[in-house]
């Protein structure tokens, strides 16, 4: 198991639970000038997110900053394949971060509209869902 995860919980494994509602914090931009907003729900896995990072900072090359507001706080088990039923739950196999509609996912500053842009862009193809550019001039409530 690689990629973000948290470092200690309370507990190993947690219930499957519902992901109903939007966003009720981190649905503005807080610390930089542009963002990626998303527009429905979903989970997001680790290696999503990891994915997402990397294609921002490739193509900022070093240039402004970037800020994640999302973490994979979230573990998903999985029993192993052709296991019979019963026997409990299985292994957390990776971690996931709960987004809803008007989560602020990414947000970056110090480069110009059109780099900022680009940026969302690329890490956009790598989001399960659908998201929006936001910039905080233009910023409206979720």
């Amino acid at each position: 198991m690689s990629g973000l995860l948290p470092s200690k919980t309370k507990y190993r494994k947690v219930q499957k639970g519902r992901n109903r509602g939007n966003a009720k914090g981190g649905s503005s931009i807080a610390f930089g000038d542009f963002a990626i907003q998303a527009l429905e729900r979903g989970k997001m896995s680790s290696a999503q997110l990891e994915a997402a990072r990397v294609a921002i900072n490739r193509h900022l090359k070093r240039k402004g900053k970037m800020w994640m507001r999302v973490f994979p706080s979230k573990p998903i088990t999985k029993k192993p394949a052709e296991t019979r039923m019963g026997k409990g739950k299985g292994p957390v196999e990776y971690w996931v971060a709960q987004i809803r509609p008007g989560n602020v996912l990414f947000e970056i500053a110090g480069v110009s509209v059109t780099v900022a842009r680009e940026a969302m862009r690329l890490a956009d193809g790598k989001i399960p869902f659908h998201c929006r550019f936001i910039s905080r001039e233009e910023q409206n409530t979720f």
